[in-house]
């Protein structure tokens, strides 16, 4: 008896067309759609690259800095930057009253805008997200004793806020990092509540509570999974607060203490020379601004790619 294989036989247009047909209706993975929004989304891509390039420029800071931040040599003070026809090629954007490196001080200045803006978003977003999904979660008196701790907190201006704190307990990193931390919660707090209250009563956690899951269970394993795209969001706004607040407070005096290099001090301490040397309030301020941007871009590309609907 003779045994046809059907590996051997020819394959019919119609199985062809069939196995195209599977193949074109295969669901894409959750991942690779959101990986292609998020290529495709001109915005998020530009802040993204310009975000890199400053996280790298702050990690590598050591071997990108051509000075000693902290060296000062007054002989040299108040050099120009290289376009201008003074300027000098060992000092690419130019020193500043005392003579320090402006590139250097400038590329250091990254490290503190970053350490700031990362940390107070996280004590806040700790802070915020915890009251948010409590508030939403368990509701009645809970909801209410959170809700009022949250409009006693929006009533308070952070700037005063930020500003009498720091007079009171003296400028330095880290009073500034707490100090940001313990009053930019309230948007997360918002956020994560509205957020929670719609999950609360949904198919998956009924489905949770009927097997006999607990309550903090519920919280971290269900609840905060299920609103990480819109903290996302929050946090990238909250560190351009957060960034934006200590340039205030260093302007001012109040927040990171010379000589540690900072954009908001380093904008203070040309203030006196913003007629003449221009520069030296320019070069710091720009920085500052694209910083904010590419963070700006980051959530706001983050948040277009998260949307229901899928908008690029």
């Amino acid at each position: 008896m003779t045994t046809i294989s059907t590996s051997s036989m020819p394959t019919s247009p119609a199985n062809q067309a069939g196995g195209f047909l599977q193949t074109a209706l295969k669901p894409v993975p959750l991942w690779r759609r959101k990986l292609n929004r998020m290529l495709g989304h001109r915005g998020l891509v530009l802040g993204a690259a310009i975000l890199a390039v400053i996280v790298l420029a702050a990690l590598f800071a050591p071997l990108l800095a051509p000075h000693d931040p902290f060296e000062q040599n007054v002989s040299q003070r108040l050099i120009p930057p290289i376009w201008n026809a003074l300027g000098s090629w060992d000092h690419v954007l130019g020193t500043d009253k005392l003579g320090r490196d402006y590139l250097s001080r400038l590329i250091y200045g990254a490290r503190v805008s970053l350490i700031i803006g990362c940390a107070a978003a996280l004590i806040s977003g700790v802070i915020g997200t915890t009251l948010g999904v409590l508030a939403g979660y368990f509701g009645g008196r809970v909801d209410a004793l959170i809700s009022y701790i949250i409009t006693t907190r929006l009533s308070m201006p952070v700037v005063l806020v930020a500003l009498a704190m720091a007079s009171l307990v003296g400028g330095s990193l880290k009073v500034v990092i707490i100090l940001l931390g313990l009053l930019l919660w309230d948007r997360f707090a918002v956020v994560t509540r509205s957020a929670t209250q719609q999950l609360r009563d949904a198919e998956f956690i009924a489905a949770a509570k009927a097997i006999g899951a607990s309550t903090p269970y519920i919280l971290v394993r269900e609840i905060l999974p299920n609103i990480m795209s819109a903290l996302i969001v929050v946090i990238t706004l909250e560190m351009a607060h957060a960034i934006l607040l200590e340039a205030t407070l260093s302007f001012l005096g109040l927040g990171v203490q010379p000589p540690t290099p900072s954009w908001g001090l380093m904008v203070s301490e040309g203030k006196s020379y913003m007629f003449f040397k221009p520069w030296v309030i320019v070069i710091p301020g720009v920085a500052l601004a694209v910083l904010v941007l590419a963070i700006n871009l980051v959530g706001d590309g983050l948040r277009d790619v998260n949307a229901p609907d899928g908008r690029n």
